[in-house]
């Protein structure tokens, strides 16, 4: 909160008292240990740099894998269980 004077000649002045004791902070004691920095890498920033591991794109067999899913022959039953079993490997 701030007060202001009749006709602000001095600015906002505090609610406390102006000359009251000053709190002198403690000097460091020079045995204390020695403030360190510490980095903590989220898990959404080890996603982020495994997306940047990725190999490259095998045009060859994307080509394979898309007529594979326009003549209806590449989701087998045989597939679709290796692929759940992969996921709940990764996610359990």
């Amino acid at each position: 909160m701030h007060i202001f004077g009749p006709a602000h000649l001095h600015g906002p002045q505090s609610v406390g008292p102006p000359h009251g004791p000053q709190a002198s902070k403690p000097a460091p004691r020079p045995d204390s240990t020695p403030i360190t920095d510490e980095v903590e890498i989220s898990d959404a920033a080890r996603m982020v740099e495994q997306t940047n591991n990725v190999p490259e794109i095998r045009q060859d067999r994307v080509d394979a894998i898309r007529a594979q899913i326009a003549e209806g022959t590449y989701e087998t039953p045989e597939k679709l269980d290796v692929a759940v079993e992969r996921l709940l490997d990764e996610i359990g």
